[in-house]
């Protein structure tokens, strides 16, 4: 049980915010969408980007809090934790599994890299899930977010509409570039962004699983008050961005997150958000001539399109893979693309790389953070949270989703957004767990159920006196007179 805490939200001398998980996490979210991707920090013998070095950093920190009952960082079980934790356990299994025997260098290297990667976004996960306590320091982390993935989106469109690309100018020191810094393609005589992460179907996928949490705010403040407009704005840059992706996994994600919102809207909102939704499409086709029905062609067209080829042909590849190391895979990151051919798949490639158990636990892994998004909307009576609850699992969704169309954790900045979603949503359901009066299970507890007796009492309906005492059975025989 976590000792007597002092929750993040409440402030300490001089009406300061005390420095705590969430400020960590804080910064995490912006290095993974300020600083280009494509920069590591310099005189290390690995190549270690700085969201990395704050992951890992952020580890150390959780680990030495734990050790402590002053610091107010939660303990105890949690579904988003203990997913975490097993997948964790999962990782360092296949590690185990493959530098057992015999790997080349180049695998072998590549290995010892991702489980590093690995290790850091799952701390950032846990740290998160124990770290951010109480609702003003969800939302401080959840707004930085947003605000992070809106300055990437809006880098990303001026590199569509103007062939401006500002990661040039986003050089800072100690760093160093690890390749091009600018990830700019080409699909269909448009220039494809990818703003300040590795590609442009990661650039998609981030923009749309930062979709639902602009949307959030901006409704929260027409419901509650507060600020709309700036919320509004981040909602439609992060939009426009995920459309000039040509990406089919950021619109699929995008159709995801639509799945799960408007559904739980109040009637009269859910028909203006799909009176939103087709203005929205209509805007862009007169902004962008071309750009709607080059997006609807990726879908008509897939049965000949080059990349849905080479993801078919990716199919034939593991499946040579998968029998010879079927429970445990290969090892970690040792199936290298540019040796062995593209997955583009990470549901494929954990199967190839972690075997059947870490294929399984990585799909818990998202069931787990979407569980906890549900139950602390179904626990809660406050509607803010009731809302940020279904967000939450629609953000967590487009990942879960769109790991079947790319290989999701070949990258940093869409990796540690899912971890960032996941650990938040634990958080979440702590803190709906710590509301006054507790939370009631799903189902009654084993001693609050009737017992046999009397169930059986209630299904024949109480017995009249007589009956009774017929049915009772005489402690002796009557004794025979001679």
């Amino acid at each position: 049980m976590a000792a007597p805490q002092l929750l993040p939200d409440q402030t300490g001398l001089g009406g300061k915010t005390r420095f705590d998980g969430a400020t960590l996490a804080c910064v995490y979210a912006l290095a993974m969408t300020v600083i280009p991707a494509a920069l590591v920090i310099k005189g290390l013998p690995m190549s270690l980007t700085p969201g990395v070095a704050i992951g890992l950093v952020m580890g150390v920190v959780w680990f030495l809090a734990q050790m402590v009952s002053t610091l107010g960082v939660a303990k105890g079980r949690n579904a988003a934790r203990t997913a975490l934790f097993i997948f964790t356990c999962s990782q360092l299994a296949t590690y185990g599994y493959a530098t057992y025997g015999y790997l080349p260098g180049d695998e072998l290297a590549a290995a010892d890299r991702t489980l590093i990667t690995v290790m850091a976004v799952v701390a950032v996960g846990i740290a998160v899930t124990d770290g951010v306590r109480g609702m003003a320091r969800i939302d401080r982390l959840l707004k930085t977010m947003i605000v992070g993935a809106t300055f990437m989106a809006f880098v990303g469109v001026l590199q569509f509409m103007f062939a401006l690309d500002l990661t040039q100018y986003l050089m800072l020191p100690g760093l160093r570039a690890n390749g091009e810094l600018s990830h700019v393609l080409e699909r269909s005589n448009f220039r494809r962004p990818a703003g300040t992460s590795g590609h442009p179907i990661e650039f998609g996928v981030v923009c749309a699983m930062t979709v639902p949490l602009a949307l959030h705010y901006a409704l929260r403040g027409v419901d509650h008050g507060g600020q709309t407009k700036r919320w509004w704005l981040c909602l439609a840059i992060l939009a426009v961005a995920s459309m000039q992706s040509l990406s089919r996994s950021a619109i699929l994600g995008l159709a995801i997150a639509a799945i799960f919102i408007i559904p739980a809207m109040a009637p009269k909102r859910r028909v203006k958000a799909l009176w939103g939704m087709l203005g929205f499409l209509v805007a862009m086709r007169l902004m962008v001539p071309g750009l709607v029905g080059t997006l609807l062609s990726l879908f008509t067209s897939i049965s000949v399109d080059p990349s849905a080829e080479s993801r078919r042909r990716a199919v034939e590849r593991a499946g040579k893979e998968i029998p010879e190391h079927l429970w445990l895979g290969r090892g970690l990151g040792t199936y290298l693309p540019e040796k062995y051919g593209w997955l583009d798949n990470q549901y494929l490639g954990t199967l190839v790389q972690n075997g059947v158990i870490g294929l399984t636990l990585l799909i818990f892994l998202y069931l787990a953070g979407m569980y906890c998004a549900f139950r602390a909307r179904l626990a809660s009576k406050d509607p803010r949270i009731k809302d940020l609850g279904v967000t939450l699992a629609a953000c967590i969704a487009v990942p879960g989703i769109s790991s079947a169309t790319f290989d999701l954790i070949g990258f940093a900045v869409a990796t540690g957004y899912t971890f960032l979603l996941i650990g938040v949503a634990g958080a979440l359901w702590r803190t709906v767990q710590e509301q006054p009066g507790g939370i009631p299970p799903l189902l009654p507890t084993p001693a609050q159920r009737p017992g046999r007796s009397q169930r059986r009492q209630h299904r024949d309906g109480p017995r009249s006196k007589p009956d009774r005492q017929r049915t009772r059975r005489p402690d002796k025989r009557p004794e025979v007179s001679a």
